[in-house]
């Protein structure tokens, strides 16, 4: 008799086809065998040397590797898998470093296969995308019981609700309910138990939740939940140094920038060029952020930014917050070790204070620097009312329980989005 309690794609052949091995080795065949073989095949010459050859070779299986792990790994979270905007700017960088690597030592390989690579690189990985996106969107089954109910319908998964505890022949990637839920009839959780035999998942409705909205819920929290929030101390570490290091490639690049809006700031309204503000950091401890200034100094206002229309904001200041240039003199604070490029953003004194009377374990948000670029600011935008405040806190947390790198490689690209469209600009 069949067993009617099957996971989906658990098949033979499923599980080969959409295994990461398999599409691993077609991409090394599609990205770097077959552009070099086409130059070998219509290069009749025979002047090249074999070392040529093999440089250009890894440097293929280098980037291609790269690549695939990287979107691999970002996939996984919120939003990415209903997006193709990270794959194109991945790919270009990646292949720039290597390019620039190889040129700086000096190491020789052949062009043509290596741009031809780099073409196919793009078509295979918006190609795989599409097809993930088509057959790969995960398909849930839930068990209408407690809190469970409330899952909302959402475009990155296939979600059916069941009525009795029986699949009915379907397959299903996991099996989602409220496993907290004290009233849980025998027969349902022997149906719950029966797909955990069957190799099928059972999640409770908060990791579904966490992984649909990019936020983790303050409101069931408690307080020996803080421990699951923890952030890698390693990390902690690499990510201090990398942040050093990037300033100092990243200062000769924007200095004719910051002089340039710097003068622009002199000649539009009076008043000094940069704001300086006392700003809650690392672990709670106070700290002076730089920011151009963009606000008049003789205009009185409230303690925060209006984002519908603050009369302060003057014209330059428009612009260079619409495109996040006011926060360029934040390197300085990454340097100094206040802050890092990606993370939180720090609130000021006042503010930080009353969210710390209104919203519970506010003050948690301190245990990783804060950053000019943020998971909330790439998510949600400019806010400062304390329901906003409260759903900026929960991004915050799931940042902080996700802390890694391949986390913040996705908001760098978001980050790009949000520089070039303006978005949550205040």
């Amino acid at each position: 008799m069949r067993n009617t309690f099957q996971r989906r794609h658990s098949l033979w052949h499923e599980r080969i086809l959409f295994s990461g091995y398999f599409q691993f080795l077609l991409g090394v065949l599609f990205v770097t065998l077959l552009p070099l073989w086409q130059f070998v095949f219509f290069n009749h010459s025979g002047k090249l040397s074999d070392s040529l050859y093999i440089n250009t070779l890894l440097s293929e299986v280098t980037c291609f590797c790269l690549a695939f792990i990287i979107i691999r790994q970002i996939r996984h979270f919120p939003g990415a898998q209903q997006s193709v905007v990270y794959i194109l700017p991945l790919l270009a960088i990646i292949w720039l470093v290597i390019v620039s690597g190889m040129s700086y030592l000096r190491i020789e390989y052949i062009r043509q296969p290596l741009l031809i690579s780099y073409i196919f690189a793009n078509i295979w990985s918006v190609t795989a995308f599409y097809i993930r996106k088509r057959f790969r969107a995960p398909k849930l089954a839930l068990v209408p019981l407690g809190r469970a109910e409330s899952l909302s319908i959402n475009p990155e998964l296939q979600l059916h609700t069941l009525y009795a505890p029986d699949l009915q022949g379907r397959r299903y990637d996991a099996i989602v309910a409220d496993l907290h839920f004290d009233q849980i009839p025998a027969v349902w959780e022997k149906f719950l138990a029966k797909c955990t035999l069957s190799n099928i998942p059972v999640f409770h409705y908060r990791q579904i939740e966490e992984m649909l909205t990019g936020r983790v819920s303050i409101g069931h929290m408690a307080e020996n939940d803080i421990g699951t929030l923890t952030p890698s101390p390693m990390y902690s570490i690499m990510k201090r140094f990398f942040d050093a290091i990037l300033v100092f490639i990243l200062i000769p690049l924007i200095l004719p920038v910051v002089i340039v809006t710097g003068l622009l700031i002199k000649l539009d309204s009076k008043g000094p060029v940069f704001f300086i503000q006392e700003r809650i950091g690392y672990r709670g401890k106070l700290f002076n952020v730089y920011k151009f200034r963009s606000m008049h100094v003789d205009i009185e206002g409230e303690g925060y930014t209006n984002e519908n229309n603050d009369p302060r904001i003057t014209d330059i200041g428009r612009i260079i917050r619409k495109y996040r240039i006011d926060e360029l003199p934040q390197l300085v604070n990454v340097l100094k070790g206040e802050m890092s490029f990606i993370g939180p953003r720090p609130e000021s004194k006042e503010l930080a204070e009353w969210y710390e009377d209104m919203i519970p374990f506010f003050s948690y948000r301190h245990v990783v620097r804060p950053g000019i670029s943020g998971w909330a600011q790439v998510n949600q935008g400019y806010t400062a009312d304390l329901k906003g405040m409260e759903k900026k806190l929960q991004y915050d947390f799931y940042y902080i329980k996700h802390f890694s790198i391949w986390l913040d490689v996705l908001i760098f690209f978001k980050t790009i989005r949000t520089v070039l469209t303006g978005f949550g600009a205040r």
